[in-house]
């Protein structure tokens, strides 16, 4: 059921505990000092724990029933952390920095208890040990030490106990309110693994509920034992006083004897069909063969099922353009140049950026399958040999394949990554991941100079994808002695799942609003900076070559020429810089077409050769705004992100040089 998988070096981080784990002593609580639990009316199984209290967030005091309650949720990666989330808000949640930490954690309401109190949950990031050394795990125990919740949902993946109660016996030692959920029961079960749920709630001093929150089982439940806490009275305290060390041989003892006590685990435990599909996928030349084809299969997908949407909502927004918008402009007599402006401009750039929002929804919805399914975790196994050879591990190349949708994230999540030089590495080798506003480029070019056969636009894409892996492995290479390290790296392979189709589509929907919230002022103030580029100084023109965009063009020609780019492509060039998600805007605006005569419009400007430099140059190039501000924010290093950029630049220009000036000579061979 579950492989370990480890890589391991002589510089193993160890941990260090000051207070054994037993039974919770009767403390006086440090809010009001009390040492009578039942004077708090705490539900069943309530108890102080070593230097705890029974404080809610100190700003609640005695609170009343009207007052907003902030639950966290903890847990290790895979426990279906996310899927519980959505199930306890509804999948509404929103993404927002927290105070004091200057992180964005997800948070979202949950069902209010029918008296008056609201709750909130905070998703917090995922991570295997409290008192851990990386970012993710710095970021928990600043906000436990810093803004300590009202009550911990701590989420354990039912499954595989036996290595994930060290976890809640940590938290249990903060002395916070602590209630857990034991996720996957059903596949516990399943398993043939026994818990005795009760017992184990008596030993261990606070509420633990078995719940399965892909089949929606527990969850009322669980509701009704947080609404219980929550309309229990409680006292005032302040932030804990930094985070309490707890004995690691302590807690190990614990953790064994409480499995030995309440879990009974078959003696063949492994799912035997999960060991029959690793043998294929795990192959050392068979698995990477599959791992391919899945990555083809997907680009072919995509291309199949996004196209003709795009098709139908460009015609669609064109129809909008010209049935209500100019009428309706005209109608109210606006001036001719406003409404130039804002028709050819603002419009025809936010419009065309708009046809590729059903593109945005079916990539994640197709990496989320991957994800949830279990296999991702193995793709990072089965490339983490090559990986090392770049001074990486698996971990980067899952954050890689991360980045396919959003590198800004990818690199938020090297923080898992304890080893800086790794870090560092994996925050050069990220960026030339072929993100979504990326693919979004390449799938409109490579259906209008290579629609036939059927297969060549996928295969196009497909390329393109080695291409960016390519980057990252000369990356890799060229810097990994810069860049040296030595961390160990730990692996869980969990069981194969079925997703949760449900959890995957509110996902896909989800990114696709995110996309469209993000970057609608990029969008919008891009759009609006490339008309005027192109519209300055009054009565200039594209076609005369007057205006401000064109001799942007002219001046960068001596370098961007010898690639095959022209002073169109060049302009657009820039504003990809700011967000690859206007780039085909830009070129709309530029061009003076609609969303849905742009490819032909450039189909007559360009040959296919210059179109393939163009897309191995915005593969390759400076990554845009966002990522570059979370090379910084993470790295923080002004002097790591210009590295980042000028090896970037220079690259891109290598390649495309190639591909442009080579191509050439052998279509003059041919």
């Amino acid at each position: 059921m579950l492989w370990r998988y480890e890589r391991l070096n002589l510089n193993v981080v160890s941990m260090s505990f000051t207070e054994p784990a037993g039974t919770a002593s009767a403390e006086s609580c440090p809010a009001c000092g009390s040492r009578d639990e039942s004077a708090h009316q705490r539900p069943a199984g309530w108890r102080w724990t070593g230097t705890g209290s029974c404080h809610g967030r100190g700003a609640h005091g005695h609170r009343g029933d009207d007052a907003g309650l902030q639950v966290a949720l903890l847990g290790m990666p895979n426990t279906g952390k996310s899927t519980l989330f959505n199930r306890l808000t509804g999948g509404h949640a929103q993404i927002a920095n927290w105070p004091g930490l200057t992180v964005e954690l997800l948070r979202g309401p949950m069902p209010d208890d029918g008296h008056g109190t609201t709750y909130e949950l905070v998703d917090l990031p995922g991570i295997h040990d409290l008192s851990g050394s990386s970012e993710d795990e710095a970021v928990v125990q600043r906000f436990m030490a810093n803004t300590p919740p009202d009550l911990v949902l701590v989420v354990l993946n039912a499954s595989q106990i036996n290595s994930q109660l060290r976890l809640l016996l940590q938290m249990r030692q903060l002395g916070l309110p602590v209630l857990a959920a034991l996720n996957m029961s059903d596949e516990a079960r399943r398993f043939g693994i026994a818990i005795d749920h009760q017992g184990l709630s008596q030993a261990l001093g606070l509420p633990l509920l078995p719940v399965s929150a892909k089949q929606n089982q527990g969850i009322d439940a669980l509701i009704d034992q947080l609404h219980q806490w929550g309309e229990a009275p409680m006292c005032a305290a302040g932030p804990l006083q930094g985070l309490p060390e707890v004995a690691s041989p302590a807690l190990d003892g614990w953790q064994q004897d409480l499995v030995a006590r309440f879990v009974a685990m078959p003696a063949g435990l492994l799912n035997q069909r999960t060991r029959l599909v690793d043998r294929v996928l795990l192959h050392p030349l068979l698995g990477v063969g599959i791992f391919l084809a899945i990555v083809l299969a997907v680009f072919q997908l995509l291309y199949a099922v996004t196209t003709p949407i795009q098709d139908l909502l460009a015609t669609a927004l064109d129809w909008i353009e010209a049935s209500w918008l100019e009428p309706g402009l005209r109608m109210l007599g606006c001036p001719e140049q406003l409404r130039h402006f804002l028709v050819d401009g603002l419009w025809l750039g936010v419009s065309t950026v708009a046809t590729f929002l059903p593109l945005i929804f079916v990539f994640y919805v197709l990496i989320g399958i991957i994800e949830d399914s279990g296999y991702l975790p193995r793709a990072a196994f089965l490339m983490d040999g090559f990986m090392h050879w770049l001074g990486l591990d698996g971990r980067a190349f899952v954050l890689q394949v991360m980045g396919f949708g959003c590198n800004v994230p990818s690199i938020m999540g090297t923080r898992v990554i304890r080893d800086r030089g790794m870090r560092l590495l994996a925050m050069l080798c990220i960026p030339f991941a072929l993100c979504q506003a990326r693919l979004t480029v390449f799938i409109f070019m490579a259906a209008v100079f290579f629609p036939r056969p059927w297969w060549a636009p996928g295969l196009v894409l497909f390329g393109f994808y080695m291409l960016s892996f390519a980057a990252a492995v000369i990356t890799g290479l060229v810097f990994k002695r810069a860049y040296p390290s030595d961390g160990a790296f730990v692996l869980e392979l969990p069981p194969y799942r079925a997703p949760s189709l449900i959890t995957i589509l509110r996902r896909g929907w989800t990114s696709m609003l995110n996309f469209m919230v993000t970057t609608r002022v990029f969008i919008i103030l891009g759009a609006g900076a490339i008309w005027l580029l192109t519209n300055l100084p009054p009565g200039a023109t594209e076609a005369t070559g007057t205006s401000l965009a064109a001799g942007i063009g002219r001046f960068f020609q001596p370098l961007l020429g010898p690639i095959g780019m022209n002073p169109e492509l060049t302009v657009s060039l820039f504003f990809g810089f700011i967000a690859k998600e206007i780039l085909l805007g830009a070129m709309a605006v530029i061009y003076g077409t609609t969303a849905s005569g742009l490819g032909g419009a450039i189909q007559t400007a360009i040959t296919p050769l210059q179109s393939l430099s163009f897309m191995t140059f915005v593969l390759l190039y400076t990554p845009c705004l966002g990522t570059v501000a979370a090379q910084i924010q993470e790295s923080r290093s002004r002097n790591f992100a210009l590295l980042s950029l000028g090896w970037s630049l220079s690259l891109a220009w290598v390649m495309a040089f190639v591909v442009y000036q080579g191509g050439g000579l052998i279509l003059s061979l041919s």
